[in-house]
């Protein structure tokens, strides 16, 4: 924990460097005015005047965009979960949840608003615009730093739209900050192909100038953008995109660093606690009661939000076939009584299913982005389609053997076979780390939706009989699959433009 306590007392007690009245409104607070996404500064060149002259102010608004975006962690679960197969909703989720779980979606609905966000973005694009201009009041500001800092603000704001783009599909494309009224707060659209060929241009740009490893702790290298950050997110845009073999580019990049690894067997739970293991390429890092995470109380057992599905329980449990002994039960999931289970990833401080993390760190578990496991499977998705299936086998016997398996598998040389079976190792793999519904979507729009009806058949299984047809109907429709644009964006911005399939 002495890495992770540095990093993250680093971002507290830079913030509080400069304690001026201005410092306080640019990382401590957001202004929900009807620019509510984007106001999140005083206007008339306030801040530009009495805060952009330092190399440590610059890195003060940096590092709150890390911090405003760990935050989300919780809403990056939601997304990448709750409406996938893996997890199910107890007595006390909050009813806007319940209701996208029950596919009852509606844009007046709380987990509509893309703020949070457009927040990250906007600190982002402070950094981009003022930070090289600080060179000139700061001459220990150096260019070499000034563009590492330049390639942390691209990567956070690609990752945010990334979010966007998966979520809402086509969303407003923001590149200046908010710093006047006389900005034009009330943009349009953009095609969310669009944005992510602009945001790849940008990391290919700024890669260069990321650090391999250069931060001053452990736990920087693992919670700040690195070189393999910039590769695993473009790994995952390439394959979003379908474009396979720059996806293995980048997979390879990470492979050939020789700086991540796999876990071994009796290690694999250390990704979760103490966190910022050898695997681990990107995460944002939490202590308690200085940053906590939300996800001890998402899915702790007696928050009574979410649980594991059904066929998450199947995978996990001790009497499951194959017996997951590495990742299963007392390790993703806890058995409580019989037939009741819980998540245990973010919950335990032993893989163990009794031993919880006490107090002191209870909500202390990382938000893992990308780790190595989850960029070979990407790497052994996108060789699978290609045809390239002896290669793409190579990687899941390996991940398999990692988590104890031993036993060949059986796969037809067809790349649907190949890509059902990595996404079951990736929802086994990477349980309840928000990847699963991404993980659908993406085999839903391949190929011109021709597995449309594969992504209905797993995501209606987990719910009751009544229900079934209901949802597979709302389903059909591919535009169903994201998100309405929030009631309240539509009417403050009229050059916005409803989903059409919530018109």
């Amino acid at each position: 924990m002495r890495d992770t306590r540095s990093f993250l007392t680093k971002i507290v007690f830079k913030m509080k460097i400069r304690t001026t009245f201005i410092l306080i409104i640019v990382i401590l607070t957001a202004n929900y005015s009807c620019k509510k996404y984007m106001n999140l500064l005083p206007p008339d060149g306030l801040v530009k005047d009495q805060f952009w002259n330092t190399k440590e102010e610059v890195e003060q608004v940096l590092l709150g965009a890390y911090t405003t975006f760990a935050h989300q962690d919780g809403l990056m679960f939601k997304y990448g979960e709750m409406r996938a197969d893996m997890v199910t909703y107890l007595k006390n989720i909050p009813a806007d949840d319940r209701k996208i779980m029950d596919g009852n979606i509606y844009p007046d609905n709380s987990l509509c608003d893309w703020y949070p966000f457009y927040k990250v973005i906007d600190y982002c694009n402070e950094v981009i615009k003022n930070a090289p201009g600080v060179r000139n009041s700061d001459n220990t500001f150096t260019d070499f730093q000034l563009k590492g800092f330049l390639s942390e603000a691209y990567f956070l704001r690609s990752l945010s739209y990334f979010y966007l783009v998966r979520v809402f599909k086509d969303v407003p494309f923001v590149l200046e900050p908010s710093e006047s009224d006389d900005d034009n707060y009330f943009l349009p659209k953009t095609d969310g192909d669009t944005i992510l060929n602009h945001i790849v241009k940008d990391l290919v740009t700024y890669r260069d100038y990321a650090t391999i490893d250069g931060f001053s702790t452990p736990a920087e290298n693992k919670g700040r953008a690195t070189k393999a950050a910039f590769d695993a997110l473009l790994a995952d845009i390439s394959l979003w995109q379908f474009q396979y073999d720059d996806c293995i580019k980048y997979v390879k990049n990470i492979e050939d660093s020789k700086k991540y690894f796999l876990m071994p067997m009796d290690q694999w739970f250390e990704m979760f606690y103490p966190g910022h293991s050898l695997s681990s390429i990107f995460e944002f890092q939490y202590i308690n009661n200085v940053e906590n995470n939300s996800m001890y109380g998402l899915t702790n057992q007696y928050g009574y939000n979410y649980g594991p599905s059904k066929t998450a329980v199947d995978f996990f449990k001790a009497s499951a076939v194959p017996y997951e002994s590495k990742r299963g039960e007392g390790k993703s999931i806890k058995l409580n009584s019989k037939d009741d289970y819980s998540i245990w990833k973010y919950i335990g401080l032993l893989p163990d299913g009794i031993t919880t993390r006490p107090g002191s760190i209870q909500n202390s578990c990382g938000w893992i982005v990308y780790r190595y496991g989850d960029v070979l499977l990407m790497k052994a998705e996108a060789l699978s389609q290609l045809n390239r299936y002896s290669e793409a086998m190579d990687i899941l016997t390996l991940i398999r053997s990692n988590a104890g398996f031993e036993s060949a598998l059986d796969i037809a040389s067809t790349p649907e076979a190949y890509e059902d079976r990595i996404l079951e190792e990736r929802a086994r793999e990477l349980a309840f780390e928000g990847k699963r519904w991404f993980d659908l979507l993406r085999m839903g729009r391949r190929n011109d939706y021709s597995r449309k009806a594969k992504l209905v058949e797993i995501i209606v299984q987990n719910v009751s009989s009544s229900q079934k047809r209901i949802l597979a109907t709302k389903l059909t429709n591919p535009l169903g699959w994201y998100m309405p644009i929030a009631k309240g964006e539509l009417e403050r911005n009229l050059n916005l433009v409803q989903n059409p399939y919530y018109k």
